[in-house]
């Protein structure tokens, strides 16, 4: 699947994007230095992130990515996807069926697919649920598989 730019909608259009791929992302690199920078900041400083000595003898054969690190990732990477440009809000509304079903090494490439699952109508705009998968370049299984909830609200021009 190639890589694509957002697709421009505006806010009252949403309804019509329900069922619709909407592509994949661009690549990103999860070096150990973005990994160790996620540990600092949440304080998740378990062994199979920030010690790559000791996590070279576990069957990973390194550090690991924090699942969710790959799944914050989701935020920016669903504006590089679809841009609702006439939104007087945007709220992150939360995550529905989270599973990480294989690791993410220090050193790889991500990229993440999203659909869109249902818009349904909340006061004031819509609510967005997309479906997400997050694929490891040269991966046989996702990293990372979600339903993101966001909630669109009407300008109030």
């Amino acid at each position: 699947m190639p890589e694509n730019t957002a697709t421009a909608v505006a806010v009252d259009e949403l309804p019509a994007m329900a069922g619709q791929d909407l592509g994949v992302s661009r690549w990103v690199t999860i070096s150990q230095d973005d990994i160790d920078r996620f540990a600092a900041l949440t304080g998740d400083r378990q062994w199979i992130h920030v010690d790559p000595e000791r996590a070279r003898r576990t069957a990973f054969g390194g550090t690991v990515a924090h699942g969710f690190f790959t799944l914050s990732l989701s935020t920016v990477l669903i504006y590089e996807l679809v841009d609702v440009h006439d939104a007087g809000q945007i709220l992150n509304y939360g995550l529905n069926r989270v599973r990480f079903p294989s690791p993410t090494p220090a050193g790889s490439r991500i990229r993440m697919t999203a659909r869109v699952a249902a818009v349904d109508e909340v006061p004031d705009g819509y609510q967005v649920l997309y479906g997400l998968v997050f694929e490891r370049e040269g991966g046989l299984k996702p990293v990372a598989v979600a339903e993101l909830i966001f909630r669109y609200g009407r300008s109030a021009t």
